[in-house]
């Protein structure tokens, strides 16, 4: 899902009406990012741990939103994806005992096995290896571009980097991707 095409004006009278108190207006900010920032926090936590996580994003959004200055020209959903990032920086240094559950573990009910699941299986555990294996940078340009679905001007402020620079970031993450990817998985691109 992409976040839905949103006039900036309208954001930014939600905002305001936020910061003035309005819960309504934060409400239509919350459903407006609210897929964004789970999913971005989801690829980078427990999933478990990723559903309180952005609770307490928003939370803290809530809180913070009177520091929030629209003519600072830093977008609202940058400033926003700032503190996704440093609260999920924040969770993983102070819950370093996170045990990941092995992607080969197979389902011994013979019902839930179907070829599609197994399919996505394979590709999501090529792609998280071949992830990981790419510079924390790289990482982070290709989650904020195609888990937020951020635009490329929103991540250059949340990176505090050029446009320019997030496009290179970006283009050479992939081809540096698309290089860690078996060769069988390359065919089925």
């Amino acid at each position: 899902m992409v976040l839905k095409e949103l006039d900036p004006a309208q954001l930014q009278q939600w905002v305001r009406a936020a910061q003035d108190g309005d819960t309504k207006a934060f409400a239509k900010i919350y459903d407006h990012f609210f897929t964004s920032v789970y999913r971005y926090a989801a690829l980078r936590v427990p999933q478990t741990v990723a559903e309180d996580l952005v609770a307490d994003i928003f939370v803290k959004a809530w809180e913070k939103l009177h520091t929030y200055k629209p003519q600072k020209n830093v977008p609202f959903g940058a400033w926003l994806f700032r503190i996704v990032r440093n609260m999920v920086i924040d969770a993983y240094r102070t819950a370093q005992t996170w045990e990941e559950v092995p992607e080969q573990m197979s389902d011994p009910d013979e019902l839930n096995r179907a070829e599609t699941a197994t399919e996505r299986s394979y590709t999501l555990r090529m792609v998280r290896k071949a992830l990981e294996q790419l510079p924390a940078r790289y990482r982070e340009v290709l989650s904020l571009s195609y888990v937020a679905e951020l635009p490329t001007d929103e991540i250059a402020r949340v990176l505090r980097t050029s446009e320019g620079s997030i496009r290179i970031l970006k283009f050479r993450a992939l081809r540096k991707l698309e290089d860690l990817l078996p060769p069988d998985f390359k065919e089925n691109l």
